[in-house]
């Protein structure tokens, strides 16, 4: 009765993620409208003016969401205020700028020759739709009179605001960076000149990569745990971990270059997916199969175009595509190995606690460590199946 009951719940697995993919692909074109993304920033001068553009959630800025820390807004206090902004027509939303544009002043964002610049608005587009089931990314120009014979200019992005990528225009070699919240850019010549070199890039996209894993990408994060929890036996995650590597590696340099490009809502759906799979059939598996490393090479082709979406926002800069792709996978190859590590770490000391507790007992520490450590697999995998099943649900129908 025992194994045909066990039997039955292994047939369901392959149900449910059948099914996950089903409502992934009928609801493909759902998005949330609680994701926050980079801003992106377009400098360049025009005659004696210099043009700063960017395109951002600034329902987000206004409501005062830290950015920095939140990554659904759902999660913020500030949650009812930012819907309330969403549903806002783009002249309401464009009241309410100038007192945004005084604190971008005040920090100053924008500095020429080291002297602070003061921005106007020019330009507030949004989108004509007002739909509160997509994200709404508008497009705001600012603008400020300079010295026509300046050399060099500098953007300080505030805290609170998350990442900004920005990027030079209108000049040969422009500068394309990355500038972490409550940090400024280097000096940026404004005749050009200022492209990163390759080792530049390579040192900068590191920490993209790994930013992506920890603390932001919870989705991997889970997916590479739930390979630890099948088996904590070095050859059996080696190749786990290996399969996953290589598969998401090729998708992620198939997606950076354009060559695939499927969209976030289902390849989301379907990541959460992958997770509730991994973490079933841990609960249920006893070891390493032969096919399993198969399927998670096809469950890493999936993980590499999230990979590739989060790179595509921020961009490659030109002439750097492959110092650029090498180094954030590096990031994220960094980001899973410290998950592993960490949960290497945890177990171990899981482990050691209960075997002081047992010492007076029959069971032999190797007994103890062996049952301890499928008791914390069990578990692991029950929670990760069922926090991915209900992101499956929430990518999909929410």
């Amino acid at each position: 009765m025992i194994r045909a009951f066990l039997w039955l719940c292994l047939k369901l697995r392959f149900v449910v993620v059948l099914s996950s993919v089903g409502v992934a692909m009928v609801h493909a074109n759902v998005v949330t409208a609680h994701e926050t993304l980079p801003t992106i920033a377009n400098i360049e001068v025009e005659e004696d003016h210099i043009v700063f553009t960017m395109s951002a959630n600034f329902e987000a800025f206004l409501a005062g969401i830290n950015l920095d820390v939140i990554t659904d807004t759902d999660e913020a206090e500030q949650a009812e205020d930012y819907d309330a902004l969403r549903a806002l027509t783009a002249p309401e939303l464009e009241v309410r700028l100038p007192a945004l544009i005084d604190r971008f002043n005040a920090v100053p964002l924008i500095t020429v020759d080291g002297a602070p610049v003061v921005l106007d608005i020019e330009v507030f587009s949004v989108p004509q739709t007002v739909d509160l089931e997509v994200p709404r990314v508008s497009e705001l120009v600012l603008s400020a009179p300079i010295d026509p014979d300046a050399d060099v200019v500098a953007v300080t992005w505030p805290q609170g605001h998350g990442p900004l990528v920005l990027r030079q225009n209108g000049v040969d070699e422009p500068f394309t960076g990355y500038i972490d919240p409550g940090t400024s850019s280097d000096d940026i010549s404004l005749k050009g000149g200022g492209q990163m070199t390759g080792w530049q890039t390579f040192v900068a996209y590191i920490p993209v990569g790994f930013d992506h894993i920890l603390p932001q990408g919870l989705d991997h994060i889970l997916f590479v745990l739930g390979l630890f929890f099948l088996s904590t036996q070095l050859r059996a995650l080696l190749w786990q971990v290996s399969a996953f590597t290589l598969a998401h590696t090729v998708t992620l340099a198939l997606g950076a270059l354009g060559l695939v490009n499927i969209p976030g809502s289902i390849v989301e759906p379907l990541i959460a997916a992958s997770i509730v799979y991994v973490a079933v059939e841990n609960i249920f598996a006893s070891g390493l199969s032969r096919w399993r490393p198969m399927v998670i090479f096809g469950f890493g082709l999936l993980h590499g175009l999230g990979f590739a979406s989060v790179l595509g926002e921020f961009g490659l800069p030109e002439g750097q595509f492959i110092p650029a792709l090498i180094s954030f996978n590096i990031g994220v190859e960094l980001g899973q190995l410290t998950v592993i590590a960490m949960a290497f770490v945890v177990l171990w000391l899981a482990t050691q606690a209960t075997k002081i507790a047992h010492l007076s007992e029959d069971e032999t520490p190797v007994q103890t460590r062996a049952v301890m450590a499928r008791a914390v697999s069990i578990t692991g995998s029950l929670l990760i199946a069922i926090i991915a099943a209900y992101w499956v649900i929430e990518r999909t129908i929410i």
